[in-house]
C-alpha cells in the first residue's frame, strides 16, 4: 500500500509528517466501523478479507472465538506500530510506514 499525500492527511491530522500510536488507534477505531457493517461489535475473517489473513487473525485472536472485538483490534494495532517502529521513537515515519509491518499496519487503519 503506498503512502501518498491524502493517506498520510488522514492518518496524520497534526500534519508532522509522522503517525504516533494515538493518531493510528483514531484510524483503527474509524476502519474498525467502517468493517463492521453487520455493527456486531466483532470483525470475521469475511470482514478483515483481504486485511489479514486466517494466520493473522488466530494470533490476534487470545479467545479464540474467530473474531476481533474492539479491544483485540486495537491491541493488534499495537503491536504492528511497535513493530514497525524500531527505533522506539513513538512516531512513524514515510520509511516505516514502508516496511513490512508498516504496510500491515496501513491494511488496518487505512
Amino acid at each position: 500500500m503506498a503512502v501518498d499525500a491524502a493517506l498520510m492527511k488522514v492518518l496524520d491530522p497534526d500534519a508532522d509528517g509522522t503517525v504516533d500510536l494515538k493518531e493510528a488507534q483514531a484510524a483503527g477505531a474509524a476502519t474498525f466501523k467502517k468493517l463492521n457493517p453487520d455493527d456486531d461489535g466483532t470483525l470475521d475473517a469475511k470482514e478483515l478479507s483481504g486485511r489479514l489473513d486466517e494466520a493473522g487473525l488466530k494470533a490476534a485472536d487470545p479467545d479464540n472465538d474467530g473474531t476481533l472485538d474492539e479491544k483485540e483490534y486495537s491491541a493488534l494495532i499495537e503491536k504492528l506500530f511497535n513493530e514497525a517502529n524500531p527505533d522506539n521513537d513513538g512516531t512513524l515515519d514515510e520509511k516505516e510506514l514502508k516496511s513490512p509491518a508498516g504496510q500491515k499496519l496501513l491494511l488496518l487503519i487505512s
